[in-house]
């Protein structure tokens, strides 16, 4: 009864087991000699400016959901390239789906466009 998943736990137990290796050995094997130049923070090799508390843009956020909502937008596009793949009988109408679902999102990125969400200042 069980016999179909063995090779899924085999993997995740291989997972588990790789990383407590991982971690145990780069906890044994490292040295722990703490200079001042391991404890300034590191920003790019560059000197930090300023405090971390400083108020970022609303354009800064906007551009991040945005790619967020774009990104896992075309995120959809995989199940349905491999439903399109399987199921030859509805071909046409997952076409025209996919043609719907683009021109939606061609819509939002335009609209996004003209609002000048995506210029920085």
């Amino acid at each position: 009864m069980l016999q179909p998943y063995i090779p899924v736990l085999l993997v995740i137990a291989f997972v588990v087991a790789n990383a407590i290796l991982m971690l145990g050995l780069s906890h044994v094997l490292s040295s722990y000699r703490l200079t001042a130049v391991k404890l300034t923070p590191y920003e790019s090799g560059m000197p930090v400016l300023g405090d971390a508390r400083e108020r970022f843009s609303v354009k800064f956020y906007l551009v991040a959901m945005l790619f967020i909502v774009f990104d896992v937008e075309t995120v959809f596009m995989l199940p349905w390239a491999a439903a399109y793949h399987q199921l030859r009988e509805i071909r046409g109408l997952l076409l025209i789906e996919m043609f719907v679902f683009v021109a939606i999102l061609a819509v939002g990125y335009l609209y996004i466009w003209k609002r000048g969400a995506l210029e920085w200042d």
